[in-house]
């Protein structure tokens, strides 16, 4: 089933929908409800931040690590 999505904002009490060809002479179902905001989504990592006490050569571990594979 194919569907068509659109956001308008309508400036009087009647809309103008173009129907695709594909969907002529066939039933379909029409649905009108308000659309919410799209905020953008922030995420908190202060959960997961710290500081590591690292003693070494992280260089030298790095390339440690990448020659086991």
């Amino acid at each position: 089933m194919q569907a068509i999505r659109e956001f308008i904002r309508p400036k009087g009490k009647s809309v103008r929908i173009p129907i695709p060809s594909e969907f002529r002479n066939v039933t379909i179902e029409i649905l009108l409800f308000p659309a919410t905001e799209q905020k953008s989504t922030t995420y908190d990592f202060s959960d997961f931040t710290g500081k590591l006490d690292w003693r070494g050569d992280a260089v030298k571990e790095q390339r440690k690590l990448r020659n086991e594979w």
